[in-house]
């Protein structure tokens, strides 16, 4: 039984070495260039990041913009109307008085 696994034991060892050798010769890019490009990746992924930041922070202060206009037309809008309503009273009170 112990030549049994230790002939396993062998089999693992050589096919790990195996693997080992063709991933080696297999390999696309040497290990600078890996990483090179893994860097540069994350450098993309930075300004990538970056500017869609940058483009949601324009858009959020976009509508921020139009509807501090919105609140403002319709300030100006129940302003109007109170002050209407304010004239309306006045002017039913003194016909009223007279």
């Amino acid at each position: 039984m112990s030549d049994d696994r230790n002939n396993n034991i062998g089999w693992f060892l050589a096919g790990l070495g195996l693997g080992a050798v063709v991933g080696i010769l297999y390999a696309p890019k040497s290990g600078r260039e890996t990483r090179e490009s893994l860097l540069q990746t994350a450098e993309e992924g930075r300004e990538y990041v970056t500017t869609r930041g940058r483009e949601a922070r324009e858009q959020v202060r976009e509508i921020v913009d139009r509807g501090k206009e919105t609140v403002g037309k319709q300030r100006e809008n129940i302003n109007s109307a109170i002050e209407a309503g304010r004239q309306a009273y006045r002017e039913a009170t003194s016909d009223k008085k007279s």
